[in-house]
């Protein structure tokens, strides 16, 4: 990798990408985006890339004033124009759309995960950097180019160890997907906390859209239940598993995600009174809904530090493996 880094971001990211880039210690790439009538626009970098690497930060997740689809575009001439002048470019993608389409479940059935992955290795990029993906296995075979899989589980392992160390836990994944997710949280919950750690797991089945099931396998009772998921969108899923965790007689339930990407699926987790407390991160970058931020009940982790910790890996050839299981130190002054 060449010396020289920088870090570009699309106008809806810059936020998080000035975090990354302090925590990374690397400088923003001034980026010109014009916009022009009838929906066309153009990117270009405002100083020369030549011979640099370029980590690019875009979170794929829709709002009013950006769809999701328009991100992944100006994404794409972005990576593309990088190329052209004669960058390497990393993706770094804190959150990843059209990543649960990763199979076919029915006949003619699109997988979509790896349309995207196609679209983005038509520019050339060198690598790409995914957080708490759907399915880690799925992400990996998508992709023909060096592929960097982070998680945010270390983070919330690091917030609840210190909140609730001396209470009796359980870990709940939603439904039998998440099962392995939530295994791994749960080891490494155990190992910090230095104490027995249930586990458990919602049965849940889903045809036409249509959410049926919600039985408990496991032990919650008298304990505080942590319900672990990947996504929160409409909030149903992690809504149904409170509620049968409380039915279980679990003290209280708390909720963790990695990605919020829709307002409306915080809320209805705020409304929800099965659930006690929410724990997110700010990887999708959308504006927290006003009355989840006023509840009192929701925590935000910012995945700043993760992402800088794997930049200054990934700069200076270490492993990024130890992130993995560590909540990463800050930079030596």
């Amino acid at each position: 990798m060449p010396q020289e880094a920088v870090l570009a971001a699309l106008t809806e990211s810059l936020p998080l990408a000035s975090a990354v880039a302090r925590e990374a210690g690397l400088s923003l790439l001034a980026v010109e985006e014009r916009r022009f009538s009838g929906g066309e626009f153009k990117l270009r970098p405002l100083e020369s890339v030549r011979g640099r690497t370029v980590f690019v930060l875009q979170s794929l997740a829709g709002t009013d004033t950006a769809a999701v689809c328009e991100r992944l575009l100006r994404l794409l001439f972005l990576l593309q124009g990088l190329h052209d002048g004669g960058a390497r470019s990393v993706a770094l993608l804190p959150y990843l759309a059209f990543a649960r389409k990763d199979r076919r479940t029915q006949l003619r059935d699109p997988v979509t995960s790896r349309y995207v992955a196609e679209l983005l290795e038509a520019t050339h990029l060198g690598c790409v950097v995914g957080l708490d993906v759907h399915n880690p296995a799925a992400f990996d075979n998508a992709f023909r180019i060096p592929t960097v899989h982070l998680t945010a589980l270390p983070t919330m392992v690091a917030h609840f160890a210190a909140s609730l160390r001396e209470t009796a836990l359980a870990v709940v994944s939603p439904d039998i997907g998440g099962i392995k997710r939530a295994q791994i949280f749960h080891e490494q919950l155990a190992a910090e906390v230095g104490g027995e750690v249930e586990l458990a797991f919602v049965c849940k089945r889903r045809a036409r859209d249509v959410v049926s099931g919600g039985r408990l396998s496991g032990e919650v009772g008298g304990r505080t239940a942590i319900v672990l998921d990947d996504l929160c969108a409409t909030g149903g899923t992690l809504i149904r598993a409170a509620q049968a965790c409380r039915r279980a007689g679990a003290q209280s339930v708390q909720v963790a995600v990695t990605h919020a990407p829709m307002p409306q699926g915080l809320d209805a987790l705020v409304a929800c009174e099965a659930i006690c407390g929410i724990v997110v991160t700010d990887s999708a970058g959308i504006e927290t809904p006003a009355r989840a931020a006023a509840c009192g009940k929701l925590l935000t982790l910012p995945v700043a530090p993760l992402l800088g910790a794997a930049v200054r890996r990934m700069m200076t050839g270490a492993p990024v493996a130890p992130l993995l299981s560590h909540w990463p130190a800050p930079p030596s002054a």
